[in-house]
């Protein structure tokens, strides 16, 4: 004989003595992860461990708070850690569409920059003295006119030697020409010319010839002169400058003796101010000045990227990092992640260099941590690959996203790539993990340890405690009112609902704040200085009222008839099932009619469910046992000859979940054996083939989804529902159902078989196997072998006659 369940197994109390406060105002705010122990540990395993490959993926449902639990756990274990340096791109002297990058300590990238931009500025003006003063341009002077002296002494001794030949030598912009002279040393014209007789013409043109080969040699001379003088020009300058600039660099050499890379880097500079040092030069300026405005413009814009050359691109500043940094990228798109290349328009057309080059997140996580979230990076074009690639690469390379597609022709920068270690956190749901680790190669050998958290908690002392803490540092947080002690206990046991667990404690704690919150509000409205346990019910009978519009439809539907369930008198076939609907932030429980059918046949058990497309692979999987069921506990007798058709009645969407196989079966139990199934109560649960009933999930909302129909219709006090005996500690229904059971006004029976469910239900004894291997007639399973069998020898008739067909 099953006995319903009493007040006291329905709930648990929960005991705060140990625990002394008035209100939370009284209890000392948790700092740690509540209730995730396991989870705890793999972190700190995961964010710890030197090894390549072991980054982390946090797994668990939405709203259990993993972010907000990660990252300040994540920012602990950084503080304690070595600041990284600090990243720089200079220019590279010897290929500039390929810039050099450079590791400074941390703090040392700016320092470096503005050194640079000292180090220019002072050169420039030094410089600029130096070619401006009267020492260095006596000695410019001093070159040019002796260049000046060696070419007149050239040219002057060539025109001896065409004074000799009877020739004047005349230099214009077309060249040099010659003309003849007289004796009396004065030009000859060119009739006098035709005069002469022809030897003589030729004579002349034959000298003049020969001068005007001379001229090509003289022109060599010339330019040998001039590239000298040029050269002696350029080496004075270069020693001018060596001068000035030497012992600046060397200083900044000496300031930065331990990183070669700098020195390296100061020497080319160096070296290309020396090939460069026309731009330090006054005249320059000088010239461009006597040019148009727009020449001038186009000079100054020259000028500035010339000496742009010279400054450095702090690409990474850790200066007022303290430990490692944690970056978490709520936009993880390629160019967020990996960096871009800036472009600015410049002389009519797009222009770039080394200082527009733009640092990403995983630049800036370098030597720490970087936090994403699975959903964005993977929404996101490029950016999950590129990642895999950067980690497996041990290097982030900067590229555009077109070149990194193959699209991209035009000559852009390539910058040196940067060495990678960093620890990469992805948080999200269970299901991409799984389906990452089954369909990328690469994935578990980057993302080697998994962080589960877990939605419960044991409802312990420690864990109490913790959870208390919470709730005392999330008032404090967020300058909400206290709770007192009888709320504290009401927030609990809604802790514990949503746990579906007597025993154990809900870790949604964004859903148990939102409670706080609201609670909060209705606490003010009722100008209370303090939360009471009225305001959490009334804060979580809110929600329910936002959120059930369907629930009322569907209880106004039934209410009226439209949807058809009893809730007195017996009917033969005919059951009162269970099921919940999930809307996403809410969920309830539906009552439902199930009947049966039998007759002779061969078609066994059929699921009209799904023969309608209707019933998903777990119902169906549930109706088969069902036959797996009845051939186990009749067909030892010999074999069966039955047609049963199961369905859910008016039901219109898709059936899913094997929760209402052993209602199903009892309807098929009533149809079989002829007894009606009391309709004031209602059943939920699985069945195996055994005949052992099984677990269920939603077991409060069934419950409440029945009470609430028989509340409407008016409680009878023999209304109840059937229930797994597995389920009994899940149970944490509303109050207004334990009142009810309280007053014996409801019932609820805990059955681990389908032979004590169908007791319950048909009021009947469901019969034990006798020595023989029958039932007692008068049992339920006596009647329905009665009838198997029946239908067996029914349907050999109907074979031996032909009247189906067989042979």
């Amino acid at each position: 004989m099953i006995h319903p369940l009493t007040i006291s197994d329905l709930t648990k109390d929960i005991d705060l003595s140990v625990y002394n406060f008035k209100t939370t105002k009284d209890l000392k705010p948790s700092e740690s992860i509540i209730g995730q122990e396991r989870a705890v540990t793999s972190l700190e395993f995961g964010l710890n461990v030197d090894a390549t490959g072991y980054n982390l993926y946090v797994a668990g449902p939405s709203g259990i708070g993993k972010m907000s639990t990660v990252v300040p756990f994540v920012q602990q274990i950084a503080s304690q850690q070595t600041t990284p340096s600090d990243w720089c791109y200079i220019y590279n002297f010897e290929d500039p569409y390929c810039p050099d990058i450079l590791s400074l300590p941390s703090g040392k990238g700016r320092k470096f920059q503005k050194d640079m931009q000292w180090l220019i500025e002072n050169i420039h003006n030094k410089l600029t003295g130096v070619f401006e003063s009267d020492d260095y341009l006596n000695q410019y002077h001093e070159v040019t006119q002796k260049n000046k002296s060696e070419e007149e002494s050239v040219y002057n001794q060539f025109n001896v030697k065409a004074n000799e030949a009877g020739f004047e030598v005349k230099a214009t912009p077309m060249g040099m020409f010659f003309t003849i002279l007289k004796k009396n040393g004065e030009p000859m014209k060119e009739e006098e010319f035709n005069k002469l007789p022809e030897d003589k013409k030729q004579h002349l043109s034959q000298k003049r010839s020969d001068l005007e080969q001379q001229i090509q040699d003289l022109d060599k001379q010339v330019r040998k002169i001039e590239m000298s003088t040029q050269q002696k020009l350029k080496d004075l300058d270069k020693h001018v400058a060596m001068n000035v600039i030497g012992g600046i660099i060397d200083d900044l050499i000496e300031k930065y003796r331990e990183i070669d890379a700098i020195e390296n880097y100061l020497n080319n500079v160096r070296k290309d101010i020396a090939e460069h040092i026309d731009l330090f030069k006054p005249s320059q300026k000088s010239k461009v000045s006597e040019q148009s405005p727009q020449v001038q413009l186009q000079f100054q814009m020259a000028e500035q990227q010339t000496f742009k050359k010279y400054s450095v691109n702090v690409f990474v500043d850790n200066a007022k990092q303290k430990g490692a940094p944690v970056v978490v990228e709520r936009n993880p798109s390629y160019h967020n992640l990996f960096g871009r290349i800036e472009k600015e328009i410049y002389m009519g057309g797009y222009s770039t260099d080394f200082s527009m080059i733009r640092s990403g997140s995983l630049h800036r996580a370098n030597g720490g941590y970087l936090i994403l979230q699975i959903e964005d990076i993977l929404r996101n074009f490029l950016s999950w690959d590129s990642l895999k690639q950067s980690l497996t690469s041990k290097e982030i390379q900067i590229e555009e996203m077109g070149e990194r597609l193959g699209f991209l022709s035009t000559k852009t920068l390539r910058p040196q790539p940067m060495p990678l270690d960093v620890k990469v956190v992805l948080v999200g749901r269970p299901i991409y993990y799984y389906l990452l680790h089954l369909y990328d190669e690469t994935f578990a050998e980057l993302f080697k340890v998994k962080a589960d958290f877990d939605t419960r908690m044991d409802q312990d002392e420690p864990h109490i405690r913790d959870f208390l803490g919470f709730v005392a540092g999330f008032c404090q947080k967020e300058k909400l009112r206290c709770l007192t002690r009888p709320a504290v206990i009401r927030l609990l046991k809604h802790a514990s609902r949503l746990a579906d667990d007597q025993e154990k404690l809900s870790t949604q704690f964004g859903a148990l704040a939102d409670v706080v919150r609201e609670s909060h509000y209705w606490a003010g409205k009722d100008d209370s200085k303090l939360i009471e346990p009225e305001h959490i019910q009334k804060a979580i009978d809110s929600k329910i009222y936002r959120s059930s519009l369907l629930q009322n439809r569907l209880q106004e539907m039934t209410e009226r008839g439209t949807l058809l369930i009893d809730t007195s008198g017996e009917v033969v076939g005919q059951v009162n099932g269970l099921a919940v609907l999930d809307l996403g932030n809410y969920r309830f429980g539906r009552p439902s009619r199930i009947t049966a059918t039998v007759a002779p046949g061969r078609d066994g058990i059929i699921d009209i469910e799904r023969e309608a497309k209707l019933g998903g692979p777990l119902h169906s999987k549930g109706v088969l046992i069902l036959g797996g069921y009845i051939s186990r506990q009749y067909e030892q007798n010999g074999p069966m000859a039955i047609s049963a058709r199961v369905v859910f009645e008016q039901s219109y969407e898709g059936v899913e979940g094997d929760s209402a196989s052993s209602a199903e079966l009892y309807a098929l139990l009533s149809a079989l054996s002829d007894y009606p199934i009391k309709q004031n109560i209602s059943v939920t649960g699985s069945v195996n083939q055994k005949g052992e009933v099984q677990a269920i999930g939603g077991v409060n909302e069934k419950i409440e989804g029945f009470f609430d129909l028989c509340r409407k219709r008016g409680l009878t006090g023999d209304q109840g529902v059937v229930i797994p005996q597995s389920n009994v500690k899940n149970l944490m229904l509303k109050q207004d159902v334990v009142d009810a059971i309280g007053k014996k006004q409801f019932f609820i029976w805990p059955v681990s078989r389908i032979d004590e469910g169908i007791e319950i239900l048909t009021g009947q004894s469901s019969g034990v196997r006798q020595a023989d291997g029958t039932f007692a007639d008068d049992t339920v399973h006596g009647r329905v072998a009665k009838r198997l069998q029946k239908y067996a020898e029914n349907w050999q008739k109907m074979v031996s006659s032909g009247q189906n067909g067989d042979k």
